[in-house]
């Protein structure tokens, strides 16, 4: 069926085409159609799922910046509810639709565009120093697009005067802080997601694996959609609950910047203690976020199902053979 054409040609398109077509037949993995589909997979997974949960995210807000008042999830709701009426839940949602649409996008995009390439330079490399690698590599740009975002949005939820959302919300930090307003909590965003990143992306290919090899026992290709996306919501949950513990304390820096409770890094470790750094609205955040990522990957790995690529998990072949 292919031409004859020059042994170099050939060999080439052989290659392109034993690693570069899904399973299916239907678009080539690692194309930039590929990548175009897990960016616009990303995107529409993390943004739709962290819109469903805006009245958490405002409480959990809330519960950082003022723990005495916002003590705990129900008693706190209470008090939002009655103080600011229920309309207060809803405050911010505009951040988090398209805030972090956007660092979902470029968090699960870049993921898979990193681990390739990753994986082409490091060949016979531990497979966690990859999966580490990429994911802190996506993360990086992914909160270059979130932090303006993330910056009006936490205004909006723990002071209503300040704005209604974005619209109004993006002219009065600049007005009274420039560019840079946007950009004050970048550095605690860094270090809130990109270890959070790191652990939840590596937990998520490390359980994944352990669950088609020890538990299901059959190759991802072979396993039915439920099974595929039943072993992706279970290493969603666990690698999510998991990056939120190691993530907490950077997470109670970045609402006391962005809320001037904290001059800066220093003096908001200080001023919320270590024990506070790590326990101050775990439990809103467990709730929070292990749902979340478990419905991210749902989402992102069903569009990639239905799409006729496989489900995510693993390095390309070569890699892994060198490796198992």
């Amino acid at each position: 069926m292919a031409a004859r054409g020059g042994g170099g040609e050939a060999a080439a398109a052989s290659v392109a085409s034993a690693a570069g077509r899904s399973s299916g037949g239907g678009m080539r993995l690692f194309s930039p159609e590929y990548y175009a589909l897990c960016f616009g997979g990303g995107m529409l997974a993390a943004g739709t799922t962290h819109l469903a949960i805006t009245p958490l995210d405002v409480l959990k807000v809330n519960m950082q910046v003022n723990p005495v008042k916002y003590n705990t999830i129900f008693s706190g709701l209470s008090v939002l509810v009655k103080e600011e009426g229920a309309s207060s839940l809803r405050r911010g949602w505009g951040g988090k639709l398209f805030g972090y649409g956007a660092q979902g996008g470029c968090k699960f995009g870049f993921y898979e565009f990193f681990k390739k390439q990753y994986s082409d330079v490091l060949v016979g490399s531990n497979k966690s120093t990859v999966y580490f690698l990429s994911s802190a590599s996506a993360q990086i740009i992914a909160d270059v697009a979130l932090c303006p975002f993330e910056s009006v949005k936490v205004r909006v939820q723990t002071n209503p005067m300040f704005a209604k959302g974005l619209v109004d919300g993006f002219p009065r930090v600049y007005a009274a802080e420039g560019l840079s307003g946007f950009y004050r909590g970048l550095i605690p965003l860094w270090g809130r997601n990109l270890p959070f990143s790191m652990i939840m992306f590596s937990s998520f290919e490390h359980t994944v694996d352990f669950l088609y090899k020890k538990v299901i026992q059959k190759r991802k290709e072979d396993c039915s959609t439920a099974q595929q996306l039943g072993a992706t919501c279970l290493a969603g949950y666990i690698s999510g609950a998991v990056g939120t513990v190691v993530s907490n304390p950077a997470d109670n820096i970045v609402s006391s910047l962005y809320n001037k409770k904290a001059k800066n890094v220093i003096h908001a470790v200080k001023s919320i203690g270590l024990h506070g750094l790590f326990t101050r609205s775990l439990p809103i955040r467990i709730t929070l976020v292990g749902p979340v990522v478990t419905m991210q990957w749902f989402f992102y790995d069903s569009i990639k199902i239905f799409t006729g690529l496989p489900p995510s998990g693993g390095l390309p072949r070569e890699l892994e053979e060198a490796n198992k």
